[in-house]
């Protein structure tokens, strides 16, 4: 595997611990600021490694050619039932400049972008944004009909409570005068 780019921050603050996380898609390390080149050379891939091996193990670990197939498969799964229509066509990709969003649908193409913020995600709450822009190809909006659609997925509570926290706390807790996120 070839070493991924890592962002370096040093710290006067931190004094012996060593962190790695993501950072709108980047990899971002927090180091002392007093650890010497050798130290981060010697200290900083195995940890990177172990994040990059965490990460993979609760994500969905999905790529774009696979996407399609999975979103197919949870459609029959839980909207065709609700729907008894067939799926209509639909293109299905990763994105980086969704910030606000979750992933967005245009009904009139069938062309569903999904942001990557989502890979790091537990793969039940990503196939619940898989479904909800799944649903918008037969609901353009968020009516009782298209509420419908989403019931019969078993996490759907959790998944809504989850992104919602997950923003919250991206947003270091602020609740008035934040914008709303929508899918």
């Amino acid at each position: 595997m070839a070493d991924p780019q890592v962002e370096v921050r040093r710290s006067a603050r931190r004094r012996r611990t060593l962190t790695v996380f993501r950072e709108r898609g980047r990899l971002v390390a927090l180091v002392p600021a007093r650890l010497t080149a050798a130290q981060e050379r010697s200290l900083l891939p195995p940890l990177v490694q172990r994040f990059l091996r965490r990460e993979a193990q609760r994500t969905l670990p999905l790529p774009e050619d696979e996407l399609a197939t999975r979103a197919a498969g949870l459609y029959e799964q839980f909207l065709a039932p609700r729907t008894g229509l067939p799926l209509p066509a639909f293109s299905i990709r990763w994105v980086d400049n969704q910030q606000r969003r979750w992933g967005s649908c245009s009904t009139d193409t069938g062309a569903i972008r999904l942001s990557s913020r989502l890979r790091t995600m537990p793969a039940w709450v990503s196939d619940y944004v898989v479904l909800h822009e799944l649903a918008h190809l037969f609901v353009a909006n968020h009516s009782a009909a298209f509420h419908h659609l989403l019931a019969g997925y078993p996490q759907l509570e959790q998944a809504q409570s989850f992104l919602h926290g997950y923003q919250h706390a991206v947003d270091g807790g602020a609740t008035e005068g934040e914008p709303e996120l929508d899918f």
